[in-house]
């Protein structure tokens, strides 16, 4: 008889982390499987809000206090006043450990298996305590952790070049890279006691030694990435997404019946017939007041209907740009629900960091890209938006750098070009097509959902032996 399905997941606190693990765990709600999820007090109303449809079993682990540069009360990356304190942030995770294995004990049911972020590298050692499987979630693209690996194992590859030399992947003779496409994370000068790349390096070597990854992709979208990792390196990749079509989500800002006034716009728009351009950096990014006036700019002067999202209150808004572009531009300063607006039928184009989980939420919506990404694996994702999928185009920076400065002519450009020109339609076409194999992929069936039924029965036989 098979054994009960208990899956513990434990995501990292940023929401571009915490939000595609909560549609994990309605994947294997679906399979009648007992799902408990750590988190911490700060963080636990958005995850007891958005799974609160379901019986997940939330459990908050005490988050640790006096981190040196981190407001007390502050327990998700989105909170840090600079994402220059993400290191002293991630690394105090680490201080959870004691906490976490105590309530593992706890637990009433046997775990048959967990899924941790891959930065909670020390979860691995806590999963080997109680003889449970550890499964890492990175939020990577197979592309992206494959390129990472192959360039990390041939540091010598960028060997006399700048930053933005490009050079050829021996491995995939057709891809060119430079060594800013690999942010802050790759030790570009062999320095070994680099605190980043010395945490990182940990990170790594945690994930060898785990029992796999599990991935927010579909084999579809990148047979030869998926392949070749899995070919060269530990451990096996299971690509059981996209987690976004699992279950539209029930978010906080949406569980009345009321519409959000911007949904409202949405709507308005829809029913003039006029296409709309979403514009989103994701919670992380910090842009200058500079870049923010050539943002304005260029998307005044494109003449496109626009809905901005910006992170937190910026002053700069008060030079009369929202009343200049009234009624057919909007500026939003709350978090909102990203899905459900690249979903709406008036959305046609998205100005985006590519981070993975938007980028799979653009391809689940059919909705083609304007790539501008800003750091940790985005350049790569933006590679693979513009080059491998052509579903995008990359706005290029004045200096050719990953954080260079973008003029508003240049983003003008890339808007109409997406929004009005021949090329934005070849890209629609493309991302309809993809956006279907998505679909397909997680039906009963469907590349995703095979490799889910597979990793878990191959868990439940491991699960039992043990318990034999």
């Amino acid at each position: 008889m098979a054994s009960s399905l208990h899956v513990v997941l434990f995501p990292f606190m940023a929401k571009g982390h915490t939000i595609p693990v909560l549609q994990l765990a309605r994947l294997f709600l679906r399979r009648n499987a007992t799902v408990t999820l750590f988190t911490t007090p700060a963080n636990h109303p958005f995850v007891s809000a958005t799974l609160s449809d379901t019986p997940t079993t939330i459990i908050s682990l005490p988050f640790p206090q006096n981190i040196p540069g981190v407001p007390s009360g502050v327990e998700s990356t989105d909170k840090l006043p600079s994402m220059s304190l993400f290191l002293p942030f991630v690394s105090s995770t680490k201080l959870i450990e004691p906490h976490f294995e105590q309530a593992l004990q706890s637990l009433q049911t046997p775990v048959t298996f967990m899924v941790t972020d891959g930065f909670f590298g020390w979860t691995l050692d806590s999963a080997n305590k109680f003889n449970i499987p550890r499964l890492v979630y990175y939020g990577m693209s197979n592309f992206s952790v494959t390129l990472s690996a192959l360039i990390s194992n041939n540091p010598n590859l960028f060997d006399g070049k700048s930053d933005t030399d490009q050079v050829t992947v021996p491995e995939f003779p057709w891809m060119k890279v430079a060594r800013i496409d690999f942010g802050d994370g790759f030790n570009r000068n062999n320095d070994s006691k680099n605190p980043l790349a010395e945490w990182v390096m940990e990170q790594i070597l945690a994930t060898r030694k785990s029992y796999g990854l599990v991935t927010n992709s579909f084999f579809e979208l990148e047979p030869v990435y998926t392949d070749f990792w899995n070919s060269n390196f530990p451990p096996k990749s299971w690509c059981v997404g996209p987690f976004c079509f699992s279950q539209e989500m029930v978010e906080p800002n949406t569980l009345s019946a009321q519409k959000p006034s911007w949904m409202v716009w949405l709507d308005e728009k829809l029913q003039l017939g006029s296409p709309v351009l979403y514009v989103a950096f994701g919670s992380q990014a910090e842009i200058s007041m500079e870049q923010i006036e050539e943002i304005k700019i260029g998307l005044e002067r494109s003449e496109v209907n626009f809905f901005w999202v910006v992170r937190g209150n910026k002053s700069t808004f008060d030079d009369g740009f929202e009343e200049r572009v009234k009624g057919r531009g909007i500026v939003v300063r709350e978090w909102v629900n990203q899905r459900e607006i690249l979903k709406h039928e008036s959305v046609k184009g998205f100005v985006s960091h590519c981070g993975w989980n938007s980028v799979l939420e653009s391809i689940c919506a059919a909705v083609p890209i304007v790539a501008w990404p800003l750091m940790a694996e985005q350049p790569l994702n933006a590679k693979f938006v513009v080059e491998e999928m052509e579903i995008g185009s990359r706005v290029e920076t004045c200096d050719g750098s990953l954080n260079g400065f973008v003029k508003w002519e240049e983003l003008e450009k890339r808007v109409r070009e997406l929004m009005e020109g021949e090329k934005g339609k070849e890209m629609r076409k493309k991302v309809e097509e993809i956006s279907q194999a998505a679909m397909k992929a997680v039906e009963d069936g469907g590349s995703s959902c095979r490799n889910m039924n597979e990793l878990i029965e191959e868990l439940q036989a491991k699960q039992l032996i043990i318990s034999e």
